[in-house]
């Protein structure tokens, strides 16, 4: 049984999201790829560091062929919002011209992140870039993005939890926690 509160760091945070509800949802946009995807090969690219968990188990429902590669950039910086300064820790390191891509994210709040990458990749001419996200927070979003996966729109609050860190703690957490004020 896992703890309805937790503390993380100098925060408490209460359950938001169960493991298996979690599960569930990954299951379901495991399908819809390997039904939009049945005749190609897909690039999914990871976002790290938050998109860890979510991506290993995304890739474990796609039964097409599938290739992964990943990027690191960051806006958060350990803290409990975006600084709106997109740091860019590691390039993608393969040729993707032609491609149909798909961006694994941890999360979309402002989009500002999100947008950063999309225009990176659409610059070296990907036959297509969908985004699939675990968590979106349409109340913050400040950028017209398309997300073509989303796993659960949530309220604009801090999340911890199952990839997902605050001041670096946090990400072994199997469920997904928002903070109590």
């Amino acid at each position: 049984m896992n703890p309805e509160t937790v503390t993380v760091a100098d925060k408490t945070f209460k359950m938001m999201i169960s493991a298996e509800t979690i599960s569930t949802r990954i299951k379901v946009l495991g399908e819809q790829i390997n039904q939009d995807f049945a005749d190609q090969k897909p690039v999914l690219i990871g976002i790290l560091n938050g998109c860890f968990l979510f991506m290993a188990d995304l890739v474990k429902e796609i039964n097409i062929p599938c290739e992964i590669a990943f990027m690191k950039v960051s806006s958060y910086h350990g803290g409990m919002e975006s600084k709106r300064v997109i740091t860019e820790d590691y390039d993608l390191k393969m040729d993707v011209s032609g491609r149909n891509l798909i961006v694994v994210e941890d999360i979309v709040d402002t989009g500002n992140t999100m947008r950063f990458i999309s225009d990176k990749l659409a610059a070296r001419n990907p036959a297509s870039v969908n985004v699939a996200a675990l968590l979106y927070k349409p109340d913050a979003m400040e950028q017209d993005l398309e997300l073509k996966y989303v796993a659960f729109e949530i309220e604009n609050k801090f999340v911890v939890g199952y990839g997902l860190d605050y001041k670096g703690l946090g990400r072994n957490l199997n469920e997904i926690y928002q903070v109590v004020l």
